[in-house]
């Protein structure tokens, strides 16, 4: 994801010259941190490299998710991601070819936190997975206070749709755990910028490094073939 600490990074636009040039295809923001118009900017430059485009949403009330869910619309994304209300949700982008990755689970604060147990997130989970219009689960597992590899495989299993893993995955154990859990994908933003694979301040560096880790892990673990869906 072009963000940091679940904003969109100011220098978006910039930035996304060097995770093209990573070989990144899978690109996403936030719908906070840059003007609409900006926005709009960013999604016609990820949409004409080809590249498959995201947005995470950060919405606490019903109105905003409203408001981002309409947005998505307008941006013309191929995947909306986040948000806990696919009643408000799906009539918007019913229609509009958008997958939606809702997140499972009580979310609080900004950034975001996933509140619960394993047991309520679980439930949570397989209750969203079984709503039509619902294409996946954003699980936020690593803002989890509990064992987040149990609750990543834990939910793996529990549903049929796939599940991302989105946020904190800032070093290679982490990114380990996510592949052993049988998720579909993770995102990585934060981390990236601050070049915690790396420890470089170059971002096309950072996502090369992070890319050949995640090559690594894969050999290891075999056949898995789990990668990063948005990397920064």
């Amino acid at each position: 994801m072009l963000t940091n600490q679940d904003r969109t990074v100011a220098d978006a636009a910039e930035r996304l010259e060097d995770v093209l040039a990573a070989g990144i295809t899978h690109v996403g923001f936030k719908d906070i941190g840059l003007p609409f118009d900006e926005l709009v900017g960013l999604a016609s430059a990820i949409k004409k490299a080809g590249a498959t485009l995201y947005l995470e949403v950060v919405s606490l009330d019903e109105e905003s998710e409203r408001q981002s869910a309409q947005a998505a619309v307008d941006l013309g994304v191929d995947i909306l991601m986040g948000g806990t209300r696919p009643d408000v949700v799906l009539p918007i982008i019913a229609g509009r070819n958008i997958q939606y990755y809702p997140f499972p689970g009580k979310i609080v604060g900004h950034p975001s936190k996933l509140d619960g147990t394993i047991e309520t997130i679980l439930e949570s989970a397989r209750q969203m997975a079984a709503i039509d219009g619902v294409s996946g689960l954003d699980l936020l597992a690593y803002r989890f206070n509990g064992d987040v590899e149990a609750l990543m495989t834990r939910v793996c299993e529990a549903v049929e749709k796939p599940v991302v893993v989105a946020g904190s995955i800032d070093s290679p154990d982490r990114m380990a755990a996510v592949v052993r859990s049988g998720a579909a994908g993770f995102t990585i933003g934060t981390a990236a910028f601050n070049g915690a694979f790396s420890g470089s301040s170059d971002l096309r560096l950072e996502v090369e490094k992070e890319i050949d880790v995640l090559t690594r892990i894969q050999a290891d673990a075999g056949d898995i073939t789990l990668s990063p869906l948005t990397a920064s």
